[in-house]
This record gives C-alpha cells, structure tokens and sequence, in this order.
C-alpha cells in the first residue's frame, strides 16, 4: 500500500507536530550537507522551533555566511538601484576607518600607551599576547643562531679537510724527494758528487728528508775553445 499524500498545513496535535519538525529537521539539514560537498557549494541554514530554540548548520562559519550574505545583498541592491551607490561606498569607507582605528588602538597597547581604560582582564589579554610574540621571536632567533654555527662547523669541517688533503700531499712530495735523492746517490756514488765537478751546470741535493730536494743551477766562466769543443756533462753536488 502506498504512502498517502500529506496535505501541507499546520499540525495540530503538539506531539505529532514535534516528531514531524524533528524528521523534517534531519532531512534538511543532511539535504544542506549534501548539496555543500557535492557542489561546493557555501551553506548555511539556521531554523527556530516553535519553542524558540535554534539549529543550525554551515559548511564553513555562520558568521562568514551572514557577512557574505549581507554583502552580497548590498552589491546587489547597487547594481539595482545606481542611486544607493554612493551610501554603499560611505558605509564602505566608514567601515574601512573604524578597522583602521581598532588596529591602531590596538598597536598602541601593544606598545604599552593608552593603558588607562582597561581593566585586569584585558590587560592580561595584552599581556599573553605580547608573551606570545616574545617567544615567537625568540624561537626564530635561536633557529637562526642555530643555522648560522651549523654552517660554520660545515666550512671549518671542509677547511680541515682540505688542510688534511694538503698535509698529505706534502708529505708524499716528502717521501718522492727522499726517493729520488736514494736514487741519485746510488748511482753516481759519494765520491763522484763534489763540488769539483768540471761541468758547466752543477745540481746540489739536500740531504734533510724533511725538507724537499732543492736542485741549485750554476753557470761556469767561460772556458777555452777546446773545452768549449768538449758535450758538457752534468754533475750532482751534494750541500752539507
């Protein structure tokens, strides 16, 4: 058997009437719910009972709902009447002044002048917010600060590392000197590296391992024609 139709009037009976308005109520506002996620759509609905008491529902804040829906109205009413225009814009512009004048109240609090009319309460309102931006800036300080050694620590791990780097070239430079000057030694043998060597280019070695070999270029006086004749050799002198 089908559901009969119900004629739209007032309900008479208080019981019935209450259960109605609350199935009725469910309905709309899940209808309401719906029809802001499916569509993205800005809802917001309110309802008073018989009794007075009220429901609601929004898909963001009722207050910007009613802001936007009483300045949607009035841009509409503009359009409308052109007339309207200029008292749109002066509640516009007085608006705009009395935001203008809380935040400068405001800042000046914050600043601690114009303190004389406030009240225990408000003052420590003031007083938690300024705590509040303290720590705020305190904690961006300390990051900062903590930024800045952490970079620090990096590059003074990079120079020693690159001093490292350094120290361990010289001393294989070191070692290949010391190499090369065992070399040099055992082939041409103590008595053959003096001081008296007839070439015209004389090499000294130092002996210090610690130190790198210093090879020392000297030019002879200009020898003889049957000299000059003779393929110059070189020779190696060792410096005490």
């Amino acid at each position: 058997m089908g559901r009969g139709k119900i004629v739209i009037r007032r309900i008479d009976n208080s019981t019935s009437r209450q259960v109605t308005f609350s199935k009725r109520r469910n309905g709309i506002f899940k209808k309401a719910k719906e029809l802001a996620i499916l569509c993205d759509a800005e809802v917001g609905l309110m309802i008073f009972s018989s009794t007075g008491r009220l429901y609601e529902y929004s898909s963001t804040s009722m207050k910007s709902v009613i802001d936007r829906y009483g300045k949607t109205k009035d841009e509409q009413q503009v359009v409308a009447n052109p007339n309207s225009e200029l008292k749109f814009w002066q509640r516009e512009a007085a608006s705009l002044r009395q935001q203008l004048h809380n935040l400068q109240e405001n800042h000046r609090q914050l600043m601690g002048e114009d303190l004389s009319g406030l009240n225990v309460k408000e003052l420590q309102s003031i007083e938690n917010q300024l705590e509040i931006s303290i720590r705020g800036v305190r904690t961006k300080k300390d990051q900062l600060l903590f930024d800045e050694i952490h970079e620090l620590n990096r590059k003074g791990s990079m120079v020693h590392q690159e001093n490292m780097e350094l120290y361990k070239k010289i001393s294989l430079i070191g070692q290949e000197n010391a190499e090369l000057y065992k070399k040099i030694y055992e082939a041409e043998g103590p008595s053959e590296v003096n001081q008296d060597s007839p070439t015209p280019y004389n090499f000294a070695v130092v002996e210090n391992r610690n130190v790198p070999v210093q090879l020392e270029l000297s030019t002879l006086p200009q020898q003889n024609d049957n000299e000059q004749s003779t393929a110059p050799k070189l020779g190696l002198q060792l410096n005490p």
